[in-house]
């Protein structure tokens, strides 16, 4: 097993942005390049211990959706090939290749916009409090993990940092105007039922996932990262049972990890085992692999 690339150094470059997984860098005329590393965060934290080859595993799975979606809406990939990434990468292209995305440049819409077809995480905590998901009802006595009878859109703040805030429907339509809340709603549920049906094919279940929309000349479009273990819940079809948690192929390992020590997001962030490392690459790969059907990096 490689090392993980937690730090990427490109010289003089310097990214415009860094999120606790990627770095952006603004390459002029309307462009961007995402690079993905191979950090980890838990409950808001980025964890001193990548996870090896996690950067090059979600590039290749966002790639992989945003050629697929473009009959839904359009997006901002433009490429993962090196080769056409401007000049000044040129000599950090065995750094970046696989792990990096060129894209278009767009004005972010700064509302998470959350497609869930099943009952979990904080719509499940709602749910079980007050009969609600981001303040509308739903039918009484689901129980965890429930199939919905049908997907449900829940908009959550983009929070720059902290943790993002499931909010209402209204909210989102006062923002950003109800023409615009309607399209964000309607794209949002036809991409998750496309990539729904796509994952039951392959034995897997969409539990929810989330889009980041942008505007691009007065266009909608998908930007960020698209249908990874980051921004989805993907559960296996063959141990899925209703009214409790659900395995899943994503930070789960490293969640329990740090639920078992304690640990609850209070600086500093605790390294990892390897053993937890490793279970949870394992887990990134298998994605990949179902979704995909690629082979390992």
């Amino acid at each position: 097993m490689s090392a993980s690339l937690t730090e990427i150094s490109l010289g003089k470059l310097r990214p415009t942005c860094s999120g606790k997984v990627r770095d952006v860098y603004d390459v002029g005329h309307d462009r961007l390049i995402i690079v993905a590393t191979d950090r980890i965060s838990a409950f808001d934290s980025v964890l001193p211990s990548g996870i090896p080859e996690k950067g090059i595993i979600l590039t290749k799975l966002s790639a992989f959706w945003f050629q697929r979606l473009g009959h839904i809406v359009r997006n901002h990939f433009i490429s993962c090939d090196t080769s056409q990434f401007p000049p000044v990468f040129a000599a950090y292209a065995p750094v970046v290749r696989d792990r990096a995305m060129l894209v278009r440049k767009a004005k972010r819409i700064d509302f998470e916009c959350v497609a869930r077809g099943y009952l979990a995480g904080s719509a499940w905590q709602e749910y079980s409090e007050k009969g609600t998901v981001c303040e509308e009802p739903l039918e009484s006595g689901l129980v965890e993990a429930a199939r919905l009878a049908r997907p449900i859109f829940s908009p959550a703040t983009k929070a720059a940092s902290g943790h993002d805030e499931n909010v209402s429907y209204g909210r989102l339509e006062r923002a950003v105007g109800a023409e615009l809340a309607g399209e964000l709603r309607r794209v949002s549920l036809e991409l998750y039922s496309f990539a729904a049906a796509h994952c039951e094919q392959r034995g897997l279940i969409l539990a929810d996932t989330k889009f980041e929309f942008g505007l691009l000349e007065g266009q909608l479009i998908l930007i960020d990262e698209v249908l990874s273990p980051d921004s989805s819940r993907f559960w296996p079809a063959d141990s899925y049972e209703p009214g409790r948690p659900q395995e899943s192929f994503d930070k789960q390992f490293v969640r329990n990890y740090l639920k078992s020590i304690g640990w609850k997001g209070e600086p500093p962030a605790p390294p990892l085992p390897p053993e937890v490392v490793q279970k949870t690459r394992e887990r990134y790969l298998e994605a990949l692999e179902r979704i995909c059907g690629e082979p390992r990096p």
